[in-house]
Order: C-alpha cells, then structure tokens, then sequence
C-alpha cells in the first residue's frame, strides 16, 4: 500500500510519499482520515485530494490555503496545475503540469 503525508488536520490534500497507482493510500501525519483512495496514479511529491472539491474551493496543505480548486476535483484525484491554481505564485497555471516548463514563452 503506498504511503501519503497530511501535515495538518484541516489539510483537504495529502503528499504522496512514493508513485502510487490508482488503489488504496494509507495516510501519515495530522489526518483525521487514515486512508484513501487514489483514483488515478500520482507521481511521488504530488498532491492528492483527500475530499471532494468544488471548483473555486481552497487547497488547504499545511494548515494554510495555497490555491482554489479550478474545476470540481473528486477526493483521490491527482491536485496539480491543471485542476489547481496557486495563491502564491500567478505563473504556475502556465506550467506543463508533467514537465514543469513554462507555456507562455516561445524559446528559439
């Protein structure tokens, strides 16, 4: 069973710990959860959903909202650039959400 880290109790998103396929993720740390499900797999470092979230809602990770939930995200799902929206850093929704590099700059 893989692993994910939950910092802080009212964290709506947890940080795998290995990749993970679609399956059952024990949950570490603050989480009034201990398990859930991925629905998709999730490279390790990443963020999955711990609960459903509407579109607009607050990624709450580490006790602190760090982004809004750009479209309805179901919990298990994969949080990243294309279905999340940074509060800290505007640029991040141009970002390759597989290679991290930039979409709005034309490199030649």
């Amino acid at each position: 069973m893989s692993l994910a880290l939950s910092i802080h109790r009212d964290d709506n998103v947890a940080t795998l710990l290995e990749d993970t396929s679609p399956g059952p993720i024990a949950l570490l740390g603050e989480s009034p959860q201990k398990g859930i499900t991925a629905v998709e797999p999730i490279s390790r470092g990443h963020k999955i959903s711990l609960v459903p979230l509407a579109a607009g809602a607050a990624v709450v990770k580490f006790g602190v909202t760090i982004g809004h939930a750009t479209c309805d995200v179901p919990a298990g799902a994969w949080v990243h650039t294309h279905n999340c929206a940074s509060r800290l850093d505007a640029r991040s929704a141009t970002l390759d959400p597989h290679t991290g590099a930039p979409t709005d700059t034309k490199y030649e």
